[in-house]
């Protein structure tokens, strides 16, 4: 089960005024589950997305990045659908990206530029077109502003739970929402992570404004979480401002602006770590703290060769405190002048390592009775400046074997 985490009810998620969502079930993979999801936006809605750095990114991520490079792009819909990615089909998973776009376009009445294409599932075969065409009615008769947990739970592969978490804030006089959904549960890693994300506000604000917070909420979230240490073909999260709550045009570095990015960055960041919470298998949640170091990108070096490593997270699995792993990742992390004799080592408060060896005062039982809770800390303290990083990660347990080995059946 994931840790620590529960699906949110239907009444938890607000509607965002502008933004409907339909939902079908057109078997694209496997009978009888939601499997497809439109999003209709309402006119003068702005969208910024940010994507995959793999170089074989999906050729729905291809599309995006297209249509959203437009001059002065008008975006009206998003079509996703799970159980197939449309990931390693070449030129013909491009038409048929394209094909499905225009099949909704046509519905909608909109150009086919208009609407961005999302796939998630297995990579390489190719997209059943004619299943994601037959289903779109069914989403269109199904579109409403109140349809967020469906829609989250049409965009699972192999997470647990659905995702989702609103908030409502005042921003210049007037109540704004924020409603977001992610997916994800394997093959996690930046950049951005593997998953899929959509996050709605019916704020109004200015496009420059918009670009800047998504860049600034995802490298506070979904580029700080990993599960197994695989990048996906298909990330993308996608951000969404409908301009109806009737507050005056937000634009970047105004007061306003930077409340509305702390919200939206604030449901990223939940969203981001219930991915981790619902990892594949997970048993354990895991928080790896970098401080002290002479740079974030040190910092995070640091974090990210504790959490990617098998022999970790095994070991947290299994609560076992053979911490000396942890000591292992960090000497491989690729800082070449990294003094071990001035660094500690935390496991949650109990000091492990120190002057470069385990520190007098740690007993085993104490990282034994650390690593059986559920959430856990590590960190680390490089004593070499006053640069920080967070990572959040989780262990590796039998069913993430399990899961993977079975991925396709």
């Amino acid at each position: 089960m994931p840790v620590n985490l529960l699906a949110p009810g239907a009444n938890s998620l607000y509607p965002v005024h502008g933004v409907q969502l339909g939902v079908a079930k057109a078997h694209i993979r496997k009978p009888d589950r939601k499997d497809l999801l439109v999003i209709k936006l309402v006119e003068g809605s702005r969208v910024a997305g940010v994507f995959t750095k793999n170089r074989f990114c999906a050729a729905p991520v291809t599309l995006c990045q297209q249509f959203l490079a437009k001059e002065n792009n008008a975006i009206r819909a998003l079509l996703v659908n799970t159980g197939n990615a449309n990931a390693g089909t070449g030129e013909q998973g491009m038409a048929n990206a394209v094909q499905t776009c225009e099949a909704l376009s046509g519905l909608l009445g909109l150009a086919s530029s208009q609407i961005l294409p999302f796939s998630t599932g297995v990579i390489l075969d190719p997209l059943p077109v004619e299943r994601v065409i037959a289903g779109l009615p069914a989403c269109m008769e199904n579109l409403t502003e109140d349809n967020w947990l469906n829609a989250a739970e049409a965009i699972m592969t192999t997470d647990i739970v659905a995702k989702g978490i609103s908030r409502k804030l005042n921003v210049g006089g007037k109540e704004v929402t924020i409603t977001g959904i992610a997916k994800g549960s394997g093959m996690i890693h930046p950049n951005m992570a593997t998953m899929l994300g959509y996050v709605a506000t019916d704020a109004a604000i200015s496009q420059v404004a918009l670009d800047a917070i998504i860049h600034h909420a995802v490298n506070r979230s979904f580029n700080c979480i990993t599960v197994d240490g695989d990048t996906s073909t298909n990330d993308s999260l996608i951000m969404i401002a409908t301009n109806q709550a009737a507050n005056l045009e937000i634009a970047e570095d105004s007061a306003d602006f930077f409340s509305l990015r702390d919200a939206l960055t604030e449901v990223t960041v939940i969203l981001a770590q219930a991915i981790v919470r619902d990892g594949e298998g997970a048993t354990k949640f895991m928080t790896v703290i970098v401080e002290n170091g002479k740079s974030e990108e040190e910092c995070r070096k640091v974090a990210y060769a504790i959490a990617h490593s098998p022999l970790i997270k095994t070991a947290f699995f299994a609560s076992d405190p053979n911490l000396g792993r942890i000591l292992a990742a960090i000497g491989y992390a690729g800082i070449d002048d990294l003094e071990v004799n001035i660094m500690k080592l935390y496991l949650g408060d109990v000091l492990v390592a120190e002057l470069g060896g385990r520190a007098l005062s740690y007993k085993e039982e104490q990282g034994a009775a650390v690593m059986k809770e559920p959430e856990i800390s590590v960190r680390v303290d490089l004593a070499r400046g006053d640069a920080n990083a967070t990572i959040w990660t989780c262990d590796f347990s039998y069913d993430y074997v399990k899961i993977n080995a079975d991925y396709r059946s």
